[in-house]
């Protein structure tokens, strides 16, 4: 029941609402993940393998063609 609520409250009024929220989520995941005392690799590599991700998402209507492109 308290989703609605908590969605119009996080809901960006203004372009600059936006950049507080992106700038809010790095920090949170940057004390989190890479900026910790007994930290490894683990949050540098889940960096990594979302950007790989979203690389893949962001190239997928291109593979996809050339997938079905026939080479003679």
């Amino acid at each position: 029941r308290e989703l609605p609520e908590w969605l119009a409250c996080k809901t960006p009024r203004h372009p600059g609402d936006v950049v507080g929220m992106v700038q809010s989520g790095w920090q949170w995941y940057y004390k989190r993940y890479i900026d910790v005392k007994k930290g490894g690799a683990g949050g540098l590599g889940m960096l990594l393998a979302g950007y790989c991700v979203l690389g893949y998402i962001w190239n997928y209507p291109h593979i996809k063609r050339d997938r079905w492109r026939k080479y003679h």
